[in-house]
């Protein structure tokens, strides 16, 4: 008789999206936090790092030419321009190595990213949109951070606007208008999801 050994269930996938400003990557790290056996997944960006962005941690970071040659390898799971020679996408080869080690991904990606990862790997993938209390709000997030030259915070406001518009095609809504309520909502969210069988 021969003892056969169940294969190592393969992790599941977590996926934060929201427009810039909501506050997905704070709940993203406390989730991490939290829950065992998380892996954040590292995002490859065409964009120049910002001050205390390391390659590698933060994202992959790439010059156009090389990002548009992994978008013709099919490198991606999902992959987006979001400004103009401004590219962001997830590399296949990043969540297939977490997900083998029989972690889940927890993902921080726009919106369009997002729903692409869920549209890939369906039920395996839990799709959560992070909404400011308003656009005023918002705004006022984005401000504060002082990263943003005006028509770049004009830029973003109006991505926003458009990307508040795909909320009902996720899986769940988070209304980030307070960080204590917040963040245990969206820790039961995710622990919910992974102990489902």
């Amino acid at each position: 008789m021969i003892d056969l050994i169940p294969s190592q269930k393969k992790g599941k996938l977590i996926i934060f999206s929201a427009p810039s400003g909501s506050g997905k990557t704070t709940l993203v790290h406390y989730v991490m936090e939290q829950v065992p056996h998380l892996t954040f997944s590292v995002s490859a960006t065409s964009r120049l790092p910002r001050p205390g962005e390391k390659d590698g941690v933060d994202y992959y970071f790439m010059s156009v030419d090389e990002f548009k040659q992994k978008i013709k390898e099919n490198a991606f799971v999902e992959w987006e321009e979001v400004y103009e020679n401004q590219f962001y996408g997830t590399l296949r080869s990043e969540v297939e190595k977490i997900r083998q080690k029989g972690d889940s991904v927890i993902f921080d990606v726009d919106v369009k990213g997002g729903l692409n990862i869920k549209k890939l790997y369906g039920e395996k993938a839990l799709a959560v949109f992070v909404k400011p209390p308003s656009l005023a709000v918002l705004e006022e997030r984005l401000r504060h951070r002082s990263t943003e030259s005006g028509e770049n915070l004009r830029k973003r406001l109006e991505r926003a606007a458009y990307e508040l518009t795909f909320e009902e095609r996720f899986d769940k809504v988070l209304v980030n208008d307070d960080l204590k309520k917040s963040r245990p909502k969206a820790v039961e969210m995710v622990r919910h999801f992974i102990n489902q069988n």
